[in-house]
């Protein structure tokens, strides 16, 4: 039940797939973690029943880049692009760490965050208009579930920058040993399927995200002094983008 329990709590924090509702404890944090990488199973199944449907109804490739850019926004209701425009706000602020922690929590946003994501989502449509390539599509479908055990990783192992929040909590009720173990498990098994189906776009999208992984860690400890949960979404967000434009250049080299 207690792990049933996790699973729920993962979903229902980071998706908007309707989950059992009840009331939260810290024995059941303890694993959600270990879920939080399926709600990018998801993102990426969908993803791909998607590019199936395109050529079973022979839908054009602008409807099918942008329904495609999409679902991941739906599923998740846009929970970690919200991260990446706070620390959009954040970064171009140029205050003091303190004062950039201060922008994280603050509900408005300011120009940079729009100016940011509008480029990110023209880079994000391009790239993926160019992954013609099934492999490589797979391979970054996969990219989806990467991401977040790479986020869940830096959760439990990156010291948080504030002691509150949301990622605070789930940081600290986690039992990390168990989490650290089965994420690292995960990515290991994430990317062999990668290597399945095709090796050189996993090359590619594998490096791009562990690239990301270490930019994130020391742009956020210069930064705010740790990770947040802002920080996080920012993460995800920049790695999928990251991973998009890795998928696009092996499937066109």
């Amino acid at each position: 039940m207690r792990i049933l329990k996790a699973f729920a709590i993962a979903f229902s924090t980071y998706s908007k797939i309707p989950m059992p509702q009840f009331a939260w404890n810290e024995e059941d944090l303890r694993y959600s973690m270990c879920f939080f990488p399926w709600v990018g199973a998801v993102e990426g199944w969908l993803v791909w029943l998607w590019f199936q449907a395109a050529l079973v109804f022979d839908i054009n490739t602008f409807t099918y880049v942008l329904v495609a850019a999409a679902i991941p926004l739906a599923v998740t209701g846009g929970i970690h692009v919200d991260g990446y425009m706070d620390t959009m706000d954040a970064f171009h602020s140029y205050q003091s760490k303190e004062r950039k922690l201060a922008i994280l929590k603050d509900a408005h946003i300011g120009a940079f965050s729009v100016i940011m994501l509008a480029v990110y989502g023209l880079v994000y449509l391009a790239g993926f208009a160019q992954i013609t390539d099934s492999g490589a599509l797979k391979v970054f479908c996969c990219g989806f579930f990467l991401s977040r055990c790479l986020s869940g990783l830096g959760v439990v192992l990156f010291p948080s920058a504030k002691k509150e929040g949301l990622l605070y909590t789930f940081a600290n009720a986690s039992h990390k040993r168990i989490v650290t173990v089965a994420l690292f498990l995960q990515t290991c098994a994430c990317i062999l399927l990668m290597f399945y189906f095709s090796w050189k776009a996993a090359v590619f999208v594998a490096a791009a995200a562990g690239l990301c992984m270490v930019y994130y860690r020391l742009r956020s400890m210069k930064e705010f002094g740790g990770i947040t949960g802002d920080t996080a979404g920012y993460f995800l967000t920049v790695c999928e983008g990251a991973m998009v434009i890795a998928a696009a250049v092996a499937a066109t080299v």
